[in-house]
């Protein structure tokens, strides 16, 4: 049995103790005494839709046991690990060796099957014996599938089988060798990554998508020309959703050109006026879900300069803080916890096909996926003190107000 102690479920809710028992809530019960030290949110456990765990293959990047402790740390009780790896995951093997492997107590892991054979954009993979073995999304990610009948392929199995079609959409003859938003290309003196290159392959996919019926799920989208797509393709009917990465809610191309190598992401920082339509577009429902794409790499392959460094952010750890603390501001408002909730928690759970099994919400008799969240305590990040095996935060030394105390997954404190 464990009890979280002096917790609200809402920011102005009466204070009351949570008891947990055999894996689920056993009793909510009204807290007796005087108001807590810290205010402390007791929130349905995260849930991270785009997680690159670099397992199997780069060790030397993050490996399940530190993947899955970064995780925990910043509040997540299920992540989904997309199938970049060495070898992919494309096959049914793979994805039992893969669950095989993970540590148990800790984050539940999902494997997210490539759509192509060896990521290699040619042929389909298996997608009935995957979804037989408890695949529910399917991802290229860090690749776009540029064949539009294999995206046809894709989604009309994805109607079929009630499975995700999760499109990382980048056009190579868009973007070429590009690295950096193409308003800034010239100053930093690096090939540019256009937003036609994100546009193009959004606007196709709705269209296949509207077509066949299936689901489509477009990540990290990053410029307000793919937020204006979707908002009309939402209003027609088709069967989209989309997330967001902290990264791109909160930092711009400004950064990326102060930064350099060290803020090189696929997709690139946008402009700011980018950063202003993602955040309304999360807040008025747009944009369904906050996703994390927690891409690990060594320090070394950060440090080479725009054209020949690494891709990718980590953000497990730093998600929840950075978003309420930056979306919650005064000065900007756009949300509340409630609707922090549903992006982080619910909604991915939804769209992952686990929200029946997992809960999504603080009842009794519901599973204890619990996330204790301190609010209202300004700290720094520190990014040394990170579980993840790699170091490429780009928030460290950033003040944020809320902290992510305790995790529980299925009733067990894992962090």
């Amino acid at each position: 049995m464990h009890r979280l102690e002096a917790v609200r479920l809402t920011p102005d809710g009466p204070l009351v103790d949570v008891t947990v028992a055999d894996g689920v809530i056993g009793a909510i019960e009204p807290r007796d005494g005087g108001p807590p030290a810290t205010e402390r949110l007791a929130l349905p456990a995260l849930v991270d839709l785009h997680t690159h765990l670099r397992d199997p293959g780069h060790p030397e990047a993050e490996d399940l046991r530190s993947g899955t402790a970064a995780a925990a740390a910043g509040g997540y009780s299920d992540v989904f690990a997309m199938a970049n790896t060495a070898p992919p995951t494309d096959r049914v093997s793979r994805v039992a060796a893969l669950l095989a492997r993970v540590p148990r107590g800790t984050t539940r892991v999902h494997p997210v099957a490539a759509v192509t054979r060896d990521l290699a954009g040619r042929r389909l993979v298996d997608v009935p014996a995957l979804v037989a073995a408890g695949v529910r999304v399917f991802s290229d990610d860090g690749r776009c599938v540029t064949d539009p009948s294999l995206v046809r392929a894709m989604l009309e199995a994805s109607r079929d089988l009630g499975v995700v079609f999760a499109q990382h959409a980048q056009d190579p003859h868009a973007v070429g060798a590009g690295v950096v938003n193409a308003r800034v290309a010239a100053r930093a003196g690096a090939a540019p990554w256009p937003a036609a290159g994100e546009e193009r392959v959004v606007d196709r996919d709705l269209s296949i998508a509207a077509d066949t019926g299936g689901h489509l799920h477009v990540c990290h989208l990053s410029t307000a020309g793919s937020v204006e797509l979707i908002r009309q393709a939402k209003r027609s009917g088709v069967r989209v959703t989309c997330e967001v990465t902290p990264h791109h809610l909160v930092l711009d191309d400004e950064a990326a050109l102060r930064a350099g190598g060290p803020l090189k992401v696929n997709p690139p920082l946008r402009a700011a006026a980018d950063v202003l339509a993602l955040r309304a577009a999360l807040a008025d429902g747009i944009i369904d879900v906050v996703a994390t794409d927690h891409a690990p790499h060594p320090a070394a392959t950060k440090a080479r300069g725009w054209a020949d460094s690494a891709f990718g952010l980590t953000g497990l750890e730093t998600a929840l803080p950075i978003v309420a603390t930056v979306l919650r501001a005064p000065d900007t408002g756009l949300v509340d916890w409630a609707r922090l909730t549903e992006v982080l928690s619910v909604v991915p759970a939804r769209i992952g096909g686990i929200a029946r099994r997992t809960g999504r919400s603080v009842r009794v008799g519901e599973p204890a996926d619990l996330c204790v969240v301190e609010t209202g305590v300004p700290q720094r990040i520190r990014v040394d003190r990170h579980r993840s095996r790699s170091r490429n935060n780009p928030f460290g030394g950033w003040t944020v107000r809320e902290r992510v105390a305790r995790t529980l997954v299925g009733g067990r404190v894992a962090h």
